[in-house]
């Protein structure tokens, strides 16, 4: 069979599993009866190139979220667009299996030059009318899903910390942070405000998902900041309470999580102790639709983000507990450290390929491994 064939195949599976209903579904049982793990390595790492994704495939990374190009003045991506993308990830045994909307991104709000729909702005309708085209478009690429952020603070950090070998850690201590009551654009946003404007958007965007069979995959909020809010901001979706009421507003199975592990670490007090629970309360109830596979010391307003094998989670338990509840998509390596020597992060993500295959492959054999 041809590669191109094999992989039209592959893509259109992908497709079929969330159109069938698989994000419910999923929670029947871990591994297929083969014993084969349905979670597989991921990536997110952009732009979506050729040399990107051969340096994807040389590492065994065979499913992205992808980056098609920036859409411009039409404020969108045409259906061509996307399948170009897909077209160019086909060519190289990649699958593109989410891509990362052009808007609605990690920045703070301050730098976000579309940024209606989290400030209700004038143009909020405009660019939810935009997503919606997109999602069509997403349909029509079989592309099975998007991710995206509902966040105006961005990713907030401290000073970086040493980490081992001349490693940077991203680091964030409440205590020292800066600017703290200083407010952005956005002024004060209270949890009514926030919450009004996250429902707001997902009422208009979600039918579009659910009749378009598009996953929507929201990144929670990083980190989680004082329930009174930070530079006037309360963080909603910064806490696993948060987490679990976005997800019942328009309940249905294309609504759901970029579950990123540190994220959610971030927000305890107990992170060893406490994560495997709450992955386990999203994962049954089909809510994760992709995993970003990092790890952390630390805990609530107070931490700093570690190779995956160099912090206090343990790393082979959530992967398990995802196996336990049957999650079928990506784990990606996500904010690995940084080092001079390192200035494009390719070595750091190699090791986070390498580790999380391992994982797998250990978890796959039903082969005891140290925790």
């Amino acid at each position: 069979m041809k590669r191109r064939n094999f992989l039209g195949r592959v893509t259109a599976a992908v497709s079929a599993a969330w159109s069938t209903g698989a994000l419910a579904a999923h929670t029947e049982g871990a591994p297929a009866p083969s014993g084969k793990l349905r979670m597989h390595v991921g990536c997110q790492s952009g732009p979506t190139t050729a040399k990107k994704l051969d340096y994807f495939k040389r590492h065994g990374v065979d499913h992205i979220c992808g980056y098609p190009p920036d859409p411009g003045a039409a404020g969108h991506w045409s259906i061509d667009d996307l399948k170009r993308t897909k077209d160019l990830c086909d060519k190289h045994g990649v699958s593109l299996d989410m891509v990362a909307l052009p808007f609605l991104s990690s920045s703070h709000i301050n730098r976000e030059q579309r940024g209606s729909i989290m400030l209700a702005g004038p143009q909020r309708d405009r660019d939810i009318e935009d997503i919606q085209r997109m999602i069509t478009a997403c349909a029509a690429a079989e592309i099975p899903a998007f991710k995206y952020n509902m966040s105006l603070l961005g990713v907030l950090r401290t000073d970086a910390t040493p980490g081992r070998g001349g490693s940077r850690l991203s680091t964030w201590k409440l205590a020292d942070a800066k600017n703290a009551d200083q407010l952005t654009r956005a002024g004060r946003v209270s949890a009514d405000q926030a919450w009004e404007r996250i429902t707001y958007f997902l009422d208009r965007v979600i039918p579009v998902c659910n009749e378009h069979k598009i996953g929507a995959a929201c990144h929670p909020h990083d980190p989680g900041t004082p329930p009174a809010g930070f530079q006037g901001i309360v963080n909603v979706l910064g806490t696993v309470d948060g987490l679990k009421r976005f997800v019942t507003i328009q309940e249905g199975p294309y609504h759901g999580l970029n579950f990123c592990v540190g994220t959610v670490a971030e927000m305890l007090q107990d992170p060893r102790n406490e994560i495997c629970e709450i992955v386990r309360y999203f994962g049954k109830r089909g809510k994760i639709f992709n995993i970003h596979f990092r790890n952390i010391r630390g805990h609530r307003d107070d931490f700093r983000e570690t190779y995956p094998d160099d912090g206090d989670l343990d790393m082979l338990a959530v992967a398990r507990t995802l196996a336990e509840v049957g999650y079928p998509y990506m784990l990606m390596p996500d904010h690995m450290p940084s080092h001079a020597d390192d200035p494009d992060g390719s070595q750091a993500f190699a090791f986070g390929y390498g580790y999380i295959k391992g994982l797998l492959q250990a978890i796959e054999s039903g082969r005891p491994m140290a925790s």
